[in-house]
């Protein structure tokens, strides 16, 4: 059950991800998406057909067609027949399901894939098709007015200031001056306000991505990896679905997933963070008691890449891929969906003893 103690040891074995663009036209979900699964296979030497479950997270609102994902497994090949499932949510939760898939033992290997073209249309009005659809939806927030209101609430309880949140943008466009995936890299100006306070620097930028990983179970992850990411816990919350009845200052479902997950056991030395606003680290980071010994969002995060629907992903992937390196031992990473941090899930990862 979540909050327990996994009885199988599960490990990412292998990361791959797209380099993220504004735009991708030329290319369809199908073709954004290959390059990326072969990369994730030719790296753990598995075919297809090695491969015990399989589990994507899109969204047919970005795709403006139902049951799109079923378009995307022609990259995978699913002939002949394979064990395959997908979510309508970020490819993190579909991780998740995955690693239930595998504790359960009906599969000893994953693959789990996640991605969203975003070019094609207002990211930021169908994002509203989130919303409670009898109160709020039909006044067509968009999900920077949201953030803009998150970001008001912090700057009026007295936990940051505009200048502050500018901080928080230029630490993590500079990391992704190392990242050779990022969208957006190097010291940037705060630009011009987009909604108040929010300015063009704290918001992310919109594109187009893919990501995929590959889990293993015990010995199968030491077979196929030098050094395995083991997921020592994951969990995921919900806050309340109304914005009214929430203290957008706070994420008591992050602060949740993280005590179930066993992230206040013992410090980590990485926080991979999906923040797509530089208000929302500030959040994040008090409810996940993040100090400055932990070194937060060295990939650059969502505010250098924003691929919405494989971003949550992207950030296990690049906690996983530290672990791989030898750059980190223990490592926290976090997925969001929803408006205001409304839906958080919270991994765990460690690499063996050096």
């Amino acid at each position: 059950m979540p909050g327990m103690p996994p009885t199988r040891e599960i490990a990412v074995v292998a990361f791959g991800q797209t380099d993220h663009l504004r735009t991708t036209d030329e290319l369809s979900e199908v073709e954004m998406l290959m390059p990326v699964l072969h990369e994730v296979l030719d790296r753990t030497g598995l075919r297809t057909s090695d491969i015990g479950f399989t589990c994507s997270g899109s969204s047919d609102y970005l795709a403006g067609r139902a049951f799109s994902f079923t378009m995307a497994l022609d990259g995978v090949g699913a002939w002949p027949p394979i064990s395959e499932s997908h979510v309508e949510m970020d490819g993190a939760w579909a991780l998740y399901e995955a690693w239930i898939k595998l504790l359960t033992g009906e599969a000893d290997t994953a693959l789990v894939y996640s991605y969203g073209k975003s070019s094609p249309g207002s990211v930021r009005d169908v994002l509203t098709r989130q919303l409670d659809p009898y109160y709020v939806a039909p006044l067509w927030p968009d999900s920077v007015a949201l953030a803009a209101l998150q970001a008001q609430a912090l700057i009026d309880a007295g936990d940051a200031d505009e200048r502050a949140l500018a901080g928080v943008a230029a630490r993590s466009r500079t990391a992704a001056a190392d990242n050779p995936h990022a969208q957006l890299s190097g010291a940037r100006p705060p630009g011009e306000y987009v909604v108040r306070p929010l300015r063009t620097g704290d918001c992310p930028p919109v594109g187009d991505g893919a990501a995929a990983v590959i889990l293993a179970a015990g010995d199968r992850a030491r077979d196929l990896c030098e050094r395995p990411a083991w997921i020592r816990g994951i969990d995921h919350r919900i806050e309340a679905h109304s914005l009214g009845v929430r203290d957008l200052t706070d994420s008591p479902s992050t602060r949740l997933a993280a005590e179930r997950a066993g992230a206040f056991e013992r410090p980590v030395d990485t926080a991979e963070l999906h923040a797509p606003f530089s208000s929302q680290e500030v959040v994040l980071r008090k409810a996940l008691r993040l100090d400055d010994t932990v070194n937060v969002n060295p990939s650059g995060g969502a505010l250098s890449a924003n691929p919405v629907m494989a971003a949550g992903l992207i950030r296990i992937g690049e906690a996983a891929a530290r672990i791989h390196r030898g750059d980190s031992d223990r490592a926290l990473a976090h997925a969001t969906s929803g408006p205001c941090l409304q839906q958080n899930l919270v991994a765990v990862l460690e690499g063996d003893p050096r």
